[in-house]
């Protein structure tokens, strides 16, 4: 089935008119975004963007935060939640699709994909198979199968 056949099929079931599209900023969370914003405007839906950063940690394996101190963290931390959801507010705009972005800070991305969701009203949640996390990702990414796991509403899982 082309992707052309599998949109229309959805159209004629589902009516999603609000969309959360969850970005890490890796490649295939930025075709996923290319991909949902064109969804929603076959859809004439809104999106809303996410992307949820870690806490600070004073003993850490991230490079990022061993050599930062707690406001220098944020400070980072915002500056590239920014970037990552700038490519989703970029791609709504040049497709004329109504959008809004969020970002979070937790521990675990899942756990704030869930409640952003339903924080906000979306009716499915349109998430890459994985992001960046290496070889949890070799079959599904753990954070999108805790998302399906814990998700009331649906998840769309783009390949």
């Amino acid at each position: 089935m082309s992707r052309a056949d599998f949109c229309n099929d959805l159209v004629e079931f589902a009516m999603f008119e609000h969309i959360l599209i969850p970005t890490d900023g890796s490649e295939l969370s930025k075709i996923a975004i290319k991909n949902g914003v064109q969804f929603a405007k076959e859809l004439n839906a809104k999106v809303t963007g996410l992307t949820v950063t870690p806490p600070f940690h004073f003993v850490a394996i991230d490079a990022i935060q061993v050599s930062n101190s707690p406001d220098t963290y944020t400070e980072q931390s915002q500056e590239l939640a920014e970037r990552h959801l700038q490519v989703l507010k970029d791609a709504a705009r040049k497709a004329g699709v109504p959008c809004e972005v969020v970002h979070r800070v937790n521990e675990h991305p899942y756990e704030e994909i869930v409640k952003t969701a339903q924080e906000q009203g979306c009716d499915v949640i349109f998430q890459a198979s994985h992001g960046r996390r290496g070889v949890s990702a070799v079959v599904l990414g753990s954070e999108t199968n805790k998302v399906l796991t814990h998700s009331k509403i649906p998840v769309l899982v783009f390949r």
